[in-house]
């Protein structure tokens, strides 16, 4: 499959000049760059487009977890941490979206930082919009654009609710799930499936009273969820190939284990790169991607047809939906059995 044709020079309007500063580095442009991918403006396809003929494949790491276990003091204590390496940082913060005007509800928070203006980092607050699982629908467009910018690191936060938890997996090498002691999150972990996303949980708030209990819990979880899948897989009970979730104690006020949780992002990275599993991750980002531009393409040729044939919404209130359904999907279906004919 064949890149884009595109170039900057073929960007009409001002999105010429904003992918231009992008590529130069100048921060307002993304910013005003960004804002044209949440609003779905004109062209911003093909911003994106050429944005990710530029982009070299930077390192993403998933921050989420239920609400209330200090996510976002964590992140800015991150933020530090790969600073003080030398590194350049992007962060999106996902908030939950009203569902009438689909602005973000947490949107105008005020996020404590102990930074001042820093140009090597870049934050940008997004509303979920709506997206089923939590993530914004363009927060994969904001990565290619970070990217493209020239960050070395992007860190992805989530509100963590609803399917935040399982869907930033999508978006990210390294996924971290922030619990906290006392909360059950044994439980929680087992009923959104965070578990299975995890490469690494930080358990913060580690000073309150149960943190090293909440520790251990997880840890046999852990346990006992590779022994299954090694079992299954006749794989050997000690697989060097297989990634152990790590699970590291912080307090992230008091900035109090960042270092070692860093150090597991690290381990973690190094392990996708010299097993290979970091080609894999990205190809099922990259499909997850495919999915989520054609499933917005086919919403929109889906809201078509039913303005185009409201007669069968309307004349006849006895026909159930899936019979109105199954004949409004026909030229899709049609459609689709052409196009795998001819591949």
């Amino acid at each position: 499959m064949s890149g884009t044709d595109l170039a900057v020079q073929d960007l009409n309007g001002d999105l010429h000049s904003l992918v231009e500063g992008v590529l130069d580095g100048n921060q307002l442009s993304l910013s005003r760059l960004i804002s044209r991918i949440e609003n779905g403006a004109p062209g911003y396809q093909d911003a994106v487009k050429v944005l990710h003929e530029h982009a070299t494949g930077t390192r993403t790491i998933g921050i989420t977890g239920q609400p209330g276990s200090g996510k976002s003091t964590l992140v800015d204590k991150l933020v530090d941490k790969l600073r003080e390496q030398g590194l350049t940082v992007g962060v999106i913060a996902v908030d939950p979206s009203s569902p009438y005007s689909g602005g973000s509800v947490l949107g105008d928070r005020v996020r404590q930082t102990s930074r001042n203006e820093d140009p090597n980092v870049f934050f940008r607050s997004m509303s979920a919009r709506g997206h089923v699982g939590g993530l914004a629908a363009a927060t994969f467009d904001v990565v290619h654009a970070m990217d493209a910018f020239g960050k070395d690191v992007i860190l992805i936060e989530t509100v963590g609710a609803g399917q935040n938890e399982v869907e930033i997996v999508r978006a990210a090498d390294t996924v971290c799930v922030v619990a906290i002691p006392g909360a059950g999150d044994d439980v929680q972990a087992n009923k959104a499936g965070i578990l299975e996303i995890a490469d690494v949980f930080a358990v913060n708030k580690a000073d309150l009273d149960g943190a090293t209990a909440t520790a251990q819990e997880l840890q046999q979880m852990i346990r006992i969820g590779q022994d299954l899948e090694r079992s299954d897989a006749g794989d050997p009970a000690d697989d060097p190939d297989t990634w152990v979730p790590r699970v590291e104690l912080t307090v992230a006020t008091k900035g109090e284990g960042v270092d070692d949780l860093v150090d597991a992002f690290d381990d973690h990275y190094a392990f996708l790169e010299e097993s290979g599993e970091l080609a894999e991750t990205r190809a099922r980002r990259f499909e997850q991607e495919v999915r989520t531009h054609l499933g917005n393409e086919l919403d929109h040729l889906a809201d078509d047809v039913v303005e185009a044939r409201r007669d069968l919404l309307t004349e006849d209130s006895s026909v159930d939906p899936y019979t109105t359904s199954e004949e409004l999907v026909v030229p899709f279906r049609r459609a689709v059995e052409e196009y795998l004919r001819d591949d």
